[in-house]
C-alpha cells in the first residue's frame, strides 16, 4: 500500500537523536496508530512501549534486535519488535520508515 486515507495526522513531529530521526505520527478511525519517518545515517539505540512492525521505505541499515548478532536490511524490508524491548541501528543511508504500533 503506497497510500493511506482517511487518518488524522499530529502536526508536532517526533524528534530524536538532534533531529537524526523524525516521524510523524497517523491515527486511524479504528484505533490504529502508524508512524512515517526517516532516519539519517548514524547509530541509534530505540526503546518499545507496544510491540512494532517497522517497514523499510528505502534505504540501508544494520539492526540488532534483542538476543541476536547484527543482521544487515536493505530495501525492502519489515522487522518486528516486540513491547517494551529495546533494539540498535546502524543506518548506512537515508532510511525512510512506517512504523505500526500492535496493541497488546
Amino acid at each position: 500500500m503506497s497510500k493511506f486515507e482517511n487518518v488524522t495526522a499530529v502536526k508536532e513531529a517526533n524528534i530524536y537523536y538532534d533531529g537524526k530521526v523524525t516521524s510523524r505520527t497517523l491515527e486511524f478511525s479504528d484505533g490504529t496508530i502508524k508512524s512515517l519517518g526517516i532516519m539519517l545515517p548514524g547509530e541509534y539505540t530505540f526503546g518499545t512501549n507496544e510491540a512494532e512492525i517497522m517497514e523499510m521505505l528505502s534505504g540501508d541499515l544494520e539492526i540488532k534486535l534483542p538476543n541476536e548478532e547484527w543482521k544487515t536490511l536493505n530495501t525492502p524490508e519489515t522487522f518486528n519488535v516486540g513491547a517494551n524491548l529495546s533494539f540498535d541501528v546502524k543506518v548506512t543511508k537515508v532510511t525512510d520508515y512506517c512504523c505500526s504500533y500492535i496493541k497488546g
